[in-house]
């Protein structure tokens, strides 16, 4: 007669769930899965927090979303021009990468 023996362990990792769960913003490429109009409701349905569309005519990259307070500290082009030329070359058309974005502004004012 033999005696079964079956053991289980169950490991799990908890963190918090943030809303929203996009911190500043999303670079969608040419051919993600979902596109920016979709992506833009279900975060008007998570957060309070505004996100802007920027539009991106590129063979990879086809949109950016990004929080309001990101759009009043760079501009749309400036931020743009950032996505293209240093995040571009570590994704593909397919990809949705998550931004988390700091922005330093120095001001210096001859009173």
């Amino acid at each position: 007669m033999h005696k079964e023996r079956r053991h289980y362990t169950i490991r799990a990792r908890v963190t918090e769930f943030l809303l929203p769960p996009i911190e500043d913003g999303l670079v969608l490429g040419r051919h993600s899965p979902i596109g920016h109009v979709a992506v833009s409701r279900a975060l008007g349905l998570l957060s309070v927090t505004p996100f802007e569309h920027v539009q991106v005519d590129d063979d990879v990259i086809g949109d950016i979303l990004v929080r309001s307070a990101i759009l009043r500290k760079v501009t749309a082009p400036q931020l743009r021009y950032f996505v293209l030329s240093s995040i571009k070359p570590f994704m593909g058309p397919e990809e949705i990468i998550q931004l988390n974005i700091d922005v330093e502004i120095s001001l210096e004012k001859e009173v």
